[in-house]
Order: C-alpha cells, then structure tokens, then sequence
C-alpha cells in the first residue's frame, strides 16, 4: 500500500516537506462538467444571461481559484503559479458544458490540486450564474486528466 504522505509517523495530518526536491517543471490538468437542459445551454452561449457574461466570468474564478488553493486546502503549499489556463467548451450531447483547467509551476510539489480547484469553482461558478434559470443542473466528473514532471512522474487518466 502507498504511504499517505499528508500523514506523520502518529497518523496526524501535516504539510509535507518539499524542501529536499528539485524545482521542476510540473504541469496538471483537470475537468468537470456541468450537466444543464438545452434551453440553458442556449441562454447561456447566446449571451444573455441575466448576471451577465456566464463563461468569462467562470474562466476568470477558475484561475482566481487556483491562487488561493492553498488557503482553501488545508495542506497545500503556497504556490507561485507561472500558468493557469481555464477552457470552457459546450456539448450538445450532455447538454452542458465541459471545464478544463490546466496549472503550471516550476517548483517542488506538484499542482493537481490547482487543477481541481480551478475545475472545481469555475463550475459553481456557472450553476451560480444561471441558477435563476435551472437549479437542477449538475456538477459532475470532477477530476484529473493529465499530470506531468516531479518524483512520482507522469500520470494520464
């Protein structure tokens, strides 16, 4: 079984000390979707949502989000993120639309979790948008696709 490395020798939680690792280049990827009828799918690709622009407002908390990982996971590093990118694509077929995020660093840990999160807000941030329209939409298949580089290496869903 894998060592949890959030845990001490005594089971409690801790911060893992990335001291000791060389500064790499890291790279992750996330997505998840948000499951709507089609009626809100076409309200909110045509622009006219009531709150306003629906998909620039999602990309922006996506990567505002994934600057404050650290303050919302309790044992994240603090980090100096040097790319966040959040894409927002719609699918007729769920219907919905479909959210990736991802982070790069150069440094000692990785940012799986930046990816998550972005993915992760970006999302609320949509149902928020248009709740007045559904509130029955879904959040769904939140997780990672891709990551890259650091000790435990590469890694695609």
């Amino acid at each position: 079984m894998t060592k949890l490395t959030h845990l001490g020798a005594d089971g409690e939680a801790r911060m893992v000390d990335v001291s000791g690792k060389d500064a790499t280049t890291r790279v992750a990827t996330a997505e998840g979707r948000v499951v709507m009828s089609k009626a809100t799918l076409d309200l909110v690709l045509s622009g006219n949502a009531k709150k306003g622009d629906v998909l620039g407002a999602a990309r922006i908390a996506g990567i505002m989000a994934a600057k404050k990982t650290s303050e919302l996971i309790p044992l994240c590093h603090p980090l100096l993120l040097s790319k966040v990118e959040v894409e927002i694509a719609p699918d007729a077929a769920l219907p919905g639309l479909v959210v990736k995020a991802t982070v790069k660093i150069t440094g000692q840990t990785g940012v799986e979790m930046e990816a998550l999160t972005a993915v992760s807000v970006a999302c609320l941030t949509i149902y928020d948008m248009v709740k007045a329209a559904e509130k029955s939409m879904r959040i769904e298949g939140i997780r990672l696709l891709e990551k890259s580089g650091g000790k435990s290496g590469d890694y695609r869903a």
